[in-house]
This record gives structure tokens, C-alpha cells and sequence, in this order.
């Protein structure tokens, strides 16, 4: 067997001969069921407006259609086909759903959304984001200014470790 040159492995780059590595680093966005990097669960969503892909089961494909409609009827909710078949894509406030509600609902009513590796870890990722997101939007506003007040008037009130229970005319030197 000859080894690769930097040359060879250009020609069968350019060609379309080689072989793409395993796992999802070497899956294409398409593959892996996202159209487009909007959709991925790794690109930040800032705000409460959130794009989301949700794959199902491919071996359940008549269920995408039936979901579709289903999610269609939501209020301020979007939903549209994915370039692969066993995808969704969704649209939608944080403050009306969570992609971790809307996942549950759909196993509530029987669909099979896809539970492979790589969605189980997505799924888990898009619920802790959404669970923080809605933590810290509705938590209450931590106030800087009087929270150092308060702990002042604490510290004041604290016995230190310098303390000296001798009366302050013993301790002066005369």
C-alpha cells in the first residue's frame, strides 16, 4: 500500500472519491436532518424566538405529515417540512412552548420521534438552554446596588477575627 501524498488526497477530494469519516463530525448537516445551520442546536439563539429541528422516527414516516398538521393548529406557533423527510422544522416564542413540551406532547399522542444518539443528546441540550433561558427570564432581578448594602450592614453586625473584648481606654497605650 503507498502512502497519501498531499497531492493524491487533493485529486480524490476534487474527484468526489473519498470516504467521509463515521460518527456525526463526518455526518452532513443534510444527514443528520437539518437544513440549514439556523436550525442546528449548536448555533446560539439569543432572544425568545427559537428555530428548531425536531426528526422523527424515519421508519414512521406517514406520522411527520399527521405531526404537521397537529402543530400546525397551535397558536403563534410555525412549523414547515425539513429537506430530509423525518424532520420538522419549528418556530416558536419561549414564553408560549419549549422544545422539551413539545416533544413530551407528541410521545403523549403516540408519534416516534427519533431517539438515536445524537437526537437524545440534542434533545437534552435544547431543554437545559430553554429550562435556563426561562430561569433567568422570569427569576427575580438581582438588585447589585442594594445587595452590597445588605451585606455591609452584615458584616458590621459580625464578630472578626480581630475582635478584642478589652475595653478601648485599656488598649490605648499611655
Amino acid at each position: 500500500m503507498s502512502k497519501m501524498s498531499p497531492e493524491k488526497a487533493r485529486e480524490l477530494r476534487d474527484a468526489g472519491k473519498h470516504r467521509p469519516r463515521g460518527g456525526a463530525a463526518g455526518m452532513s448537516e443534510e444527514s443528520r436532518g437539518d437544513t440549514s445551520g439556523q436550525y442546528s442546536a449548536f448555533v446560539p439563539q439569543p432572544g425568545i424566538h427559537k428555530h428548531r429541528a425536531l426528526r422523527f422516527d424515519a421508519h414512521f414516516l406517514p406520522e411527520v405529515d399527521k405531526a404537521q398538521s397537529l402543530l400546525a393548529g397551535l397558536p403563534d406557533f410555525t412549523v414547515s417540512r425539513g429537506a430530509a423527510p423525518h424532520v420538522l422544522l419549528l418556530g416558536y416564542a419561549l414564553r408560549d412552548y419549549t422544545f422539551d413540551g413539545i416533544a413530551r406532547a407528541l410521545r403523549k399522542q403516540g408519534f416516534h420521534l427519533d431517539n438515536g444518539w445524537y437526537a437524545r443528546a440534542t434533545h437534552a441540550l435544547i431543554a437545559f438552554v430553554e429550562e435556563t433561558q426561562l430561569r433567568n427570564l422570569y427569576g427575580p432581578q438581582r438588585l447589585i446596588k442594594k445587595s452590597q448594602d445588605i451585606y455591609s450592614k452584615a458584616w458590621d453586625h459580625h464578630l472578626h477575627g480581630d475582635h478584642d473584648d478589652t475595653p478601648a481606654e485599656l488598649r490605648e497605650d499611655k
